[in-house]
């Protein structure tokens, strides 16, 4: 008997077209994390194992986690670059895609830890900068929360980057706020590349900036304000 997580088949609702038109590493990443949150919320004891251990790897190095081998989807992006590009990866392109598949699948179990009744990866849900603007409500309270934002994008390394986003993630949790992780996935692969930290901040803070809340004081039926007192509290922690 083993221990690795078997994915449930791709659920028949699945957004095929879309995935098509998908880069490799965000249809791999976004497929795999959908297998294993359905697997979480209807309570497989595969699934909610794998995501215990999953958890365990964040803010590690995919080569410090051989037991997470086989739990990122990898693979998949393997057969997707595959089938997309008519080739396999080059060494520097699957090494990008690793790491980006570790942090990403590994902050999603931090986000969807506990939570058995909704979704924590949306395929076309929010990105970074609309999901932290999503916190926010209006006032001088949410300075520490554009302040993290604007931390995790000027990080210098993409260890530095992976913790930064595990103190949004936790965040997000909180108030229920998704994000679409095979679009992080990406962002992170792109992170990696010259010149990728601008165009990820770029896109980050266009997003940020461009989101309007529907109503005012809420953030996706969260308590913003209790998200806005963890925030300063950890913040004021970090500067003692």
């Amino acid at each position: 008997m083993t221990d690795t997580f078997q994915a449930p088949a791709a659920s028949p609702d699945a957004p095929r077209a879309q995935a098509k038109e998908l880069g490799p590493l965000r249809q791999a990443v976004g497929l795999h994390i959908r297998t294993l949150q359905t697997g979480y919320l209807d309570d497989r004891a595969d699934a909610v194992q794998a995501l215990a251990r999953l958890r365990r790897g964040v803010g590690r190095q995919p080569t410090e986690t051989p037991d997470l081998w086989g739990l990122v989807g990898v693979e998949g992006f393997h057969a997707a670059y595959l089938a997309q590009r008519k080739r396999p990866a080059g060494d520097a392109e699957a090494l990008r895609a690793e790491r980006a598949a570790h942090v990403a699948v590994t902050l999603w179990a931090v986000h969807q830890q506990s939570n058995r009744s909704k979704r924590m990866h949306v395929a076309d849900g929010p990105s970074v900068g609309t999901a932290v603007r999503r916190l926010t409500s209006g006032t001088d309270a949410d300075d520490p929360l554009r302040k993290r934002l604007v931390r995790a994008g000027t990080s210098s390394t993409l260890d530095v980057l992976a913790h930064r986003l595990r103190d949004l993630v936790t965040l997000l949790r909180t108030a229920e706020v998704p994000l679409d992780y095979g679009l992080l996935a990406e962002q992170l692969d792109q992170w990696q590349r010259p010149g990728g930290p601008a165009r990820v901040r770029q896109a980050w803070g266009r997003s940020f900036h461009a989101y309007r809340p529907p109503t005012a004081g809420t953030a996706n039926g969260g308590d913003v304000s209790a998200v806005q007192r963890e925030s300063a509290t950890s913040e004021m922690r970090e500067n003692e």
